[in-house]
């Protein structure tokens, strides 16, 4: 069922007044900006098989830190049509978000309903990175739709019967997911990937308006808070030794999601484990620029980031900033960073959470 909007008192609100909702960027009105058309190409092959995948870490031991480049190539090629998806989809939303063309739109659509009908990322999960791919997958397209379903301008109106199949969709993949990534798991075992797997799902919920969804999601979040120590590391991925400062800001990045979509729903996430999100954020930011705090931590050297991809490692800036009110340094990094853009949290998140 999409979600109809309107306008009450400047601010967009759901008519299903109960229902759960995102942030008010995603009410956001489509852009109708002249410019070159794209033609629209074929969505990619639909991932109908069983989901296993080797690890790019494969062989490194308990703290799958050193990168099998044998493995991360044949992972890259066994998941290429996903991974097509993710970016492709999540990149035509934004195309129609900023230009409104009626033809992108019609290829977004396309795109999910060739995945939706052939019921792709819905096979068993034969190994851990296949259930992490199943849940990374679900975030990018979950997050990206959400941008479409509850736009002001209503684009997907034309496509009610197809629009309601691809949400059904989306629906059970997240149930996959909850029951791959178990929020009762032993506290040692829980870190970035059921994170994820819960930023995942609470995507979904919005897009399917299924309250047991976003509470297990909310859940989970909740033993996040629980893991941030009074120092703001997350000791499961200090276990990454040389990627733990890495790992730390991935981990981040599903919290401030969950928290901002938290806070649109009256519920208050970032407060919980007496601002355990503030302190993870805070460590964080520490990472961009002085990795000496963690190699202090793990007495491991630390990876450094790719100066390229930082506009997407921090892209969760700007939901966290939209919760919680950003001050001195972090709010000085964003507005050095921006724009910033995160496939797995649904593309341009400049524009959703700023307007621009």
């Amino acid at each position: 069922m999409i979600a109809l909007v309107f306008t009450l008192g400047g601010v967009a609100k759901s008519a299903l007044a109960s229902g759960l909702v995102p942030p008010t960027g995603y009410y956001n009105e489509v852009k109708h900006n002249s410019g070159s058309m794209r033609p629209c190409t074929p969505a990619p092959e639909p991932f109908v098989g069983a989901l296993e995948f080797p690890s790019k870490y494969e062989g490194s031991g308990k703290s799958r830190s050193t990168l099998n480049e044998v493995s991360a190539k044949r992972y890259k090629t066994l998941t290429k049509s996903i991974s097509d998806m993710e970016k492709g989809a999540t990149k035509l939303v934004d195309q129609y978000m900023d230009g409104g063309s009626t033809q992108t739109l019609q290829c977004v659509v396309a795109w999910y309903s060739v995945w939706a009908d052939a019921k792709a990322l819905l096979g068993p999960a034969i190994n851990h990175t296949g259930k992490s791919e199943r849940k990374w997958a679900l975030a990018s397209l979950s997050s990206a739709w959400l941008r479409l379903k509850f736009s002001r301008s209503q684009p997907l109106l034309v496509y009610s019967s197809k629009a309601a199949e691809i949400d059904d969709w989306l629906g059970k993949i997240a149930d996959q997911v909850t029951r791959e990534w178990d929020k009762d798991d032993a506290r040692e075992k829980i870190n970035n990937h059921y994170y994820w797997a819960a930023w995942s799902v609470m995507a979904t919920s919005i897009v399917t308006n299924r309250r047991d969804q976003f509470d297990w999601a909310t859940d989970m979040y909740a033993i996040f808070a629980q893991q941030v120590d009074a120092d703001g590391f997350l000791p499961n991925e200090l276990k990454r030794q040389t990627r733990a400062a890495d790992y730390h800001v991935y981990a981040v990045a599903p919290a401030a999601m969950m928290a901002a979509f938290g806070k649109a729903n009256d519920l208050d996430l970032a407060g919980e484990g007496h601002d355990a999100l503030h302190r993870a954020v805070e460590r964080a930011i520490t990472a961009y620029d002085d990795l000496r705090p963690f190699e202090a931590k793990t007495g491991a050297k630390q990876v450094r980031f790719e100066p390229e991809g930082k506009q997407s490692k921090f892209a969760w800036l700007e939901p966290y900033c939209w919760t919680v009110r950003c001050t001195g340094v972090i709010a000085a990094k964003l507005a050095q960073l921006r724009p910033l853009q995160d496939t797995r949290l649904g593309g341009n998140m400049t524009a959703m959470f700023t307007g621009r």
